[in-house]
């Protein structure tokens, strides 16, 4: 909660803003799918180890923060792909920039467990 209330409450607002001024506003399939794909180059493999990292740090798991949780990042990453896409397509796409972070917060929340899961089904 510390995390998304700082580091994330700080970032995300900020990069969804920046997309919206770098992308067109209009109903163009070409502009929604780059909105789209700017929303998944942040939400990347780095990010989902930098979320995996915090999980370990806030859970006192300090031994198990290891290189490791990049390779989980890229794998979890990876599969969540179809997920991911659809999330963050309808999240760019149909929530007004005001709500934009809510949904990704509402998102992400669900997303986390999976994170967190990943290092049961990738490691």
């Amino acid at each position: 909660m510390l995390v998304g209330a700082t580091i994330y409450a700080l970032e995300i607002p900020y990069y969804f803003a920046w997309i919206d001024r770098r992308v067109a506003q209009d109903t163009r399939l070409f502009s929604s799918l780059k909105r789209t794909a700017w929303a998944m180059l942040y939400f990347n493999p780095l990010w989902i180890a930098r979320h995996l990292l915090f999980i370990k740090f806030f859970s006192g798991l300090w031994k198990e923060i290891t290189w490791g949780l990049l390779s989980l990042g890229f794998w979890s990453f990876l599969v969540n792909i179809p997920i991911s896409l659809a999330g963050n397509y309808l999240i760019q796409n149909k929530v007004p920039l005001k709500w934009r972070f809510f949904a990704s917060a509402s998102f992400s929340a669900l997303m986390a467990i999976y994170y967190a899961l990943s290092e049961v089904l990738f490691a």
